[in-house]
């Protein structure tokens, strides 16, 4: 998936003139964590975020630094921190240093840079114009999307175990030996032995995800590998069995 396909389209914004109490508005009537601001010609041009807005002289959150760190930053860097912690426009507080993506950016990319950068969400540019904005609801919205849309594909019982061996295929962590998986009305079949208890949930969990699947029976063996003690599958009445 892109960043497009995702993103929120005609995004709430903000001009460099609007006060920040105007901007502070918006943001919690509409229960956003940022705004892009735009220029007069509608290029992006900063974002004003919440964590422009934790150091403020009104709630006495801003910065105190002793005497010789403040000679040592210069007067330069003083008076620019003044005017964030005390400015009441748009533009003096907002974030000038512009993290964005295109619409065409691989969501993997886009959440890496939101993760490398502490930030919840990230403008979408078409050249120097808004095209909308991902954030952290809409990766939530997109994931919950496509997880009701697998649980309500109906699948063959051959189509469903050849899904959960592709899958299995791909993890290093899978036992190679020992294993066997069955599907039955929908009800995946866990047999075989593993080596690690985590295991268990991890084949449970493959299991899980893949469509059409009703349910899972757990019927794995752990034998611990340095005592070798077998430990045989919780009986049926305590089974560790999943089902949607």
């Amino acid at each position: 998936m892109k960043a497009a396909d995702i993103m929120t389209r005609n995004a709430l914004t903000v001009g460099r003139e609007t006060s920040v109490a105007q901007a502070i508005r918006l943001m919690l009537d509409n229960n956003v964590s940022g705004l892009p601001v735009l220029a007069d010609d509608g290029k992006v041009i900063g974002i004003l975020t919440e964590g422009d807005l934790l150091r403020r002289s009104e709630m006495g959150t801003e910065r105190h630094r002793p005497r010789w760190l403040e000679i040592f930053m210069g007067p330069g860097r003083m008076a620019s921190e003044y005017v964030r912690t005390h400015g009441r426009k748009v533009e003096e507080i907002m974030t000038t240093d512009l993290i964005s993506v295109a619409g065409d950016t691989p969501l993997d990319e886009v959440v890496g840079l939101m993760e490398r950068r502490r930030i919840k969400r990230v403008p979408v540019l078409d050249g120097d114009a808004l095209a909308g904005v991902v954030s952290r609801t809409d990766l939530l919205r997109s994931l919950l999307h496509t997880l009701e849309a697998q649980h309500s594909e109906t699948r063959r019982d051959d189509e469903i175990l050849e899904q959960i061996l592709a899958e299995l295929a791909k993890a290093a962590w899978v036992p190679r030996d020992g294993l066997s998986i069955s599907v039955k009305d929908g009800i995946v079949d866990l047999n075989g032995v593993i080596l690690e208890e985590k295991e268990r949930e991890a084949l449970r969990v493959v299991a899980e995800n893949a469509p059409g699947v009703r349910g899972v029976e757990d019927h794995l063996v752990w034998i611990e590998p340095v005592s070798g003690t077998v430990i045989e599958p919780p009986p049926p009445g305590e089974r560790t069995t999943s089902e949607r």
